[in-house]
Formats: structure tokens, C-alpha cells, sequence
């Protein structure tokens, strides 16, 4: 969600502080700002909407100094304004705030209560107060920190700049992350490893409840309990080339090219292409005696947990439950007693499935992590850590990171499978045979891109487009239809294709495309059916299948896709690519902001 990074530094810093803004567009914002220390002042300046609008304002106003603090703000509490953009000032300090301030309208009425003036309708105003009134009170900024901090309920990353103190930065994380990084005569702070890659490699993580004081010298780390400690300094890894798109024209439809690269190479982590076999990461429990999956995620991440549910069923005949993160908790779900609770994340700094995997190690339960950032917050707590490696994901919109997981949770069903009994090594051996042809068949999805582009035009006027598909087809007409309204903006809906004629054919009319995925077997028949009764209706109907299957359903079409033919374990995978490709096209041809969407944030940090 929002970007916060911090130089300490030894030259000057707003324009590598805007550049760190800058890495971090990814994320998701709507305002911008930053704040440098100059001869004893606070500079501050701010502009909403997009970050070449700050720029602007600082060519016209330039901020000295060679210390400061530079944010990114995805709007919670209060619209997007300059008046509600971080940082906030005060008479002593500037703060910026990733997360939320759950209990902020009862600091705020305290405060305000004993004379403070507030300037924003934000929750992050309050602590920038709190802080400042202990300050001017003569505290110094590290002890009137440390009180603060726990008077705070909700999640935070802040880093904090004093006007009194000009050499110095306080950083403080707690259900947000928030890493430090080392340099040559200057020290860091950054909402991730990426804000800081052309800074530095040499970074440290933050754990819950830590506050840092940064200077040049470095860094001094206290834990929750104000007890100075020791965080581990490790490579990053980092690239600053990684937010390059190259010569694409966005980073979505760069990453979309990317997936049969990225594909396989997580699934070289996960199978033993000479010995046919699927090999996981060490596991320290027994997984054949694990008789309940529990899988928790929360968006694309949701629908790639929806398509494991069938395989895990069907491959090792393990029962498995499946939940939105964000409702998870308040349905106070039963855990039986030696489960496995599955949690599926890009970040893995989401908030709500961060939240929900907390709640099940609290339960007992095994914990197992699907995740892009061997790094985050989720991969730490993990018991068993699952990367996905599809590398930085910069559009707001996952394609990549998507596959990728498909990929891993495909490895782990038949891992699974093996061992409950349920695989032969025969078995076992075809399974890793068809993953293995995965990046070759994505290669082959790839090579439609000009005609669904061509087509796109088709599907751009429309105000409504329903998705459908059967079995492991079914998440993916749900993701469709994501993908199409998170970049384009039109209204779009995913339904399993036999319940279509439940409710959702009231809707059919020659206004309303149809986007059917079917690729030909066992329930092709069925979602033809289902397409002719679209038909019936007047709906136009776009059609994603392989050549079998197109043959078999015959004219009518408004247009079609022609997909490889290709074994159902990894057909998820492959139409993956024509839905994200239509989603693209159809945002390109109506000039959205495709890898910033409106109103969307790319690590959800605040349930």
C-alpha cells in the first residue's frame, strides 16, 4: 500500500528521495509528499494525484538538506488531498504512516481536548501530536517514541524526522513492514528492499514491535519492550533494473511475457525432472498425516487457492477449506487438531491473511506460506516456506506472481498425493512430465497476443461482461473477470458455467459479452451447453478452447481463441494468459491507467 522511505544521508536527498517514490509507484497511491531537514527546519512539500505532480511542485519550490522523509499515500482515513498527503508537521517533527490508527478518534478527541490543532482528517495526524507534545515537553525523541508506541492500536510503519535533531531518523513498524539499509556514511529506511536498491544491498528486517533510531553511523534497533537487539543484515538482492519495462509499454504486459521465464524457474525449485519426481523444501512434520488443508487468501491469490482446492482433492483426496482472509477470523472457523493452514500471498505483508495466519498458529496449526518475498513478514512465520520466484511484480494487477503460485500449489497437490498413497511413481512421473511442458505451452498462449489486441475493440464498448467456466476453469472465469475490471473498469462478473441459468442468464442480451473457458475434455459437452444457451439469448459469446474444442462447438461465435492442447493439470496455467492478455488490450483501447489502476493498491497493509 503506501511507500515510505528515509535517507539519512551525506549529500543531498529530495531527488533521491522522490526516486525511492518512484520504485515504489507499484504499490498503489493517490498523493505524494516529502519533508528534508534544512538549517534547522522542517521543508515540506506535497501534491496529490501522481508523483511527476510533486515533482513539479519541488521544481518550483526546491527542499534542501541532506536528511528527510518521503511517502506515498493510498487514501484510508480522509480523501485524497495535499492537505491529507504525508508527511505531517508539526512545530517539532514530520511523519509519515503506513496502516492504520484504529483508535485514532479517541486520541484525536484527547488531543484536541488539550488544545491541539489538527490540519488533516487523517488517523496518522494523531501520532505526529502525540509525539510532538512529548517532545515539546523536553522528552527526547527516542523516549517520547517509545511511550507513544503502545498507546497505538492498529498496524504501522512510520518513520519520523525531528526539526531539533537533524541528523537523526525514528522508524517503528508493527503489523507493517519496514526495513533499514546500510550505506557508505549514510543509513536507510524503506517500506521494502526494492525503494532501496539503488542505495543499497545491505539491509536489515524489522520484526513486530521494533522501533530503530537511524544515523549516519548506522543503526541502533529496540524491540517492543524497549531492549536494544540485533536484527540480522543480509544481501537483498534487490535490482534496481527490476522496475525497468524494457520495451514493453507497460510493466503488466511485460510481466504477462515473463511468466513462462518466471514459471519455470519455480519450477525448477520443485521438481526432479530426472528422477520424475516432485521435491519440496525440507519439511519438519509429516505430511501424509495431515487429513485437513485449511487454504486463506485474498484476491488473485483467493482463485489460485480455488484451483489447488480441486487438485488437492482430487490428486491426494484431501479435504480442503477455503477462505477470503478477510473473513476468516469472524466466522471463527473450526481447525481440527494437527492441520494445515495454507495462506497464499503475493507480498506477503498482506494485512488480513498476515492476521488470519497469526490467528491459526495461535490455533495449533501447521502453517505453510505461498509467497513471492522469501523476505516478508509471512515467509518469517512460516513453517513451511513455498517461494514462488516470479521476481519484483510491478503492475497493480497480478499476472506473473498468479502462475507462479498455480505452479507451486500444483507441485505441492502432488506432493501431497505421494505422500497419502495416492500417486504411483508412474503417476507421479506423468504429473511432472505435464508441468514440465507448462512454459512451453504459456509460449504458445503468448504467441495469440496481436489477435485478442485485435479483437479487444469488441469487448471496450461493453458496460457489463460475464466470465464462465467448470471445475478448475471456474477460478479462472472468476480471475477474468477480476483482471477486466481491476485495469478497465468494466463491470465484469465470473460464474461457474452451470449455474448460469440460476440467476446470472437474466442478465444475458447482445450488449453483454461472454467470455467462455473450455478447454475440450471430460466437461467440455456440458460448457457448450451452456454457451448455447447464451447463444439462445443474443449474448456474444467469446470462446477459449483448443482446437478440438473449437472445432466441436462450431460458428456462432463473435470471436475466438485458439489455446494448445494442452493436459487439464496445468490447462489453469495456460488460459490464464489469454484472460489477462484481454483484460490488457481492452484497458489499452480505453487509455485506463493500466499498471496503476485507480483507487487499487498492490500489498493491501490495513483489513
Amino acid at each position: 500500500m503506501c511507500g515510505i522511505i528515509g535517507i539519512v544521508g551525506n549529500r543531498p536527498v529530495a531527488e533521491r528521495l522522490v526516486d525511492g517514490l518512484r520504485r515504489m509507484e507499484y504499490r498503489g497511491y493517490d498523493s505524494a509528499g516529502i519533508c528534508t531537514l534544512d538549517d534547522g527546519a522542517l521543508v515540506r512539500r506535497r501534491a496529490e494525484g501522481k508523483l511527476l505532480n510533486l515533482v513539479a511542485e519541488l521544481e518550483r519550490s526546491p527542499a534542501a538538506g541532506m536528511v528527510g522523509i518521503a511517502h506515498t499515500r493510498w487514501a484510508t482515513h480522509g480523501a485524497p488531498t495535499t492537505n491529507n498527503a504525508h508527511p505531517h508537521v508539526t512545530a517539532e517533527l514530520a511523519l509519515v504512516h503506513n496502516g492504520i490508527i484504529e483508535n485514532f478518534r479517541s486520541l484525536r478527541g484527547e488531543l484536541q481536548a488539550r488544545g491541539r490543532t489538527f490540519e488533516s482528517e487523517t488517523d496518522t495526524e494523531v501520532v505526529a501530536h502525540l509525539i510532538s507534545e512529548q517532545v515539546e515537553a523536553g522528552r527526547s525523541p527516542e523516549d517520547a517514541v517509545r511511550d507513544i508506541l503502545p498507546q497505538l492500536r492498529g498496524a504501522f510503519a512510520l518513520a519520523i524526522a525531528f526539526r531539533a535533531h537533524p541528523d537523526m531518523l525514528i522508524g517503528a513498524r508493527l503489523g507493517s513492514p519496514l526495513v533499514v539499509g546500510y550505506g557508505d556514511g549514510e543509513t536507510y529506511l524503506g517500506s521494502d528492499a526494492l525503494a532501496l536498491a539503488p542505495l543499497t544491498q545491505k539491509i536489515a528486517y524489522l520484526e513486530e514491535g521494533d522501533w530503530v533510531v537511524v544515523t549516519r553511523d548506522g543503526a541502533t534497533i529496540y524491540d517492543a519492550n524497549g531492549e536494544q537487539v540485533t536484527r540480522e543484515i543480509t544481501t537483498s538482492g534487490a535490482s534496481a533494473a527490476a522496475i525497468e519495462k524494457g520495451n514493453y509499454r507497460h510493466f503488466m504486459l511485460k510481466e504477462i511475457f515473463e511468466q513462462p521465464t518466471v514459471v519455470a524457474q519455480t519450477l525448477r525449485s520443485y521438481l526432479r525432472p530426472l528422477e520424475q519426481q516432485v521435491a519440496l523444501p525440507q519439511i519438519d512434520f509429516d505430511i501424509s498425516g495431515v487429513d485437513r488443508v485449511t487454504i486463506v487468501a485474498c484476491g488473485t491469490s483467493y482463485y489460485a487457492g480455488m484451483v489447488a482446492k480441486y487438485w488437492f482433492e482430487q490428486f491426494a483426496r484431501v479435504p480442503v477449506d477455503i477462505d477470503f482472509a478477510s473473513e476468516f477470523r469472524y466466522r471463527q472457523p473450526v481447525l481440527p487438531e494437527g492441520g494445515l493452514a495454507l495462506f497464499i500471498s503475493q507480498s506477503g505483508e498482506t494485512a488480513d491473511t498476515l492476521a488470519a495466519l497469526r490467528h491459526c498458529k495461535a490455533e495449533g496449526q501447521t502453517i505453510a506460506v505461498v509467497v513471492n518475498v522469501p523476505t516478508s513478514s509471512m515467509a518469517r512465520e512460516a513453517d513451511l516456506l513455498l517461494p514462488t520466484h516470479a521476481g519484483p511484480e510491478i503492475g497493480v494487477a497480478s499476472t506473473k506472481a498468479f502462475t507462479c503460485q498455480l505452479a507451486v500449489l500444483a507441485a505441492l497437490a502432488a506432493h501431497f498425493a505421494v505422500k497419502k498413497g495416492r500417486l504411483s511413481p508412474a503417476e507421479e512421473a506423468e504429473i511432472v512430465a505435464h508441468l514440465l511442458e507448462a512454459p512451453a505451452c504459456l509460449n504458445a498462449a503468448l504467441a495469440h497476443d496481436e489477435e485478442i489486441a485485435a479483437m479487444a475493440h469488441l469487448i471496450a464498448p461493453a458496460r457489463d461482461v460475464l466470465y464462465l467456466g467448470r471445475g478448475p476453469d471456474f477460478p479462472l472465469a472468476l480471475e477474468g473477470a477480476l483482471k477486466l475490471k481491476e485495469i478497465s473498469y468494466i463491470h465484469a462478473e465470473g460464474y461457474a458455467a452451470g449455474e448460469m441459468k440460476h440467476g446470472p442468464i437474466a442478465l444475458i442480451d447482445e450488449a453483454v459479452p461472454v467470455i467462455v473457458l473450455a478447454p475440450s475434455g471430460p466437461l467440455f459437452e456440458k460448457t457448450v451447453s451452456n454457451m448455447q444457451e447464451v447463444r439462445a439469448r443474443g449474448g456474444k459469446i467469446v470462446l477459449i478452447s483448443d482446437a478440438e474444442g473449437l472445432e466441436e462447438a462450431g460458428e456462432g461465435c463473435l470471436a475466438t481463441i485458439e489455446m494448445p492442447s494442452v493436459h487439464p493439470l496445468i490447462a489453469p496455467l495456460v488460459y490464464a494468459v489469454p484472460v489477462q492478455l484481454l483484460a490488457y488490450h481492452v484497458a489499452v483501447a480505453k487509455g485506463t491507467d493500466v499498471d496503476q489502476p485507480r483507487n487499487l493498491a498492490k500489498s493491501v497493509t490495513v483489513e
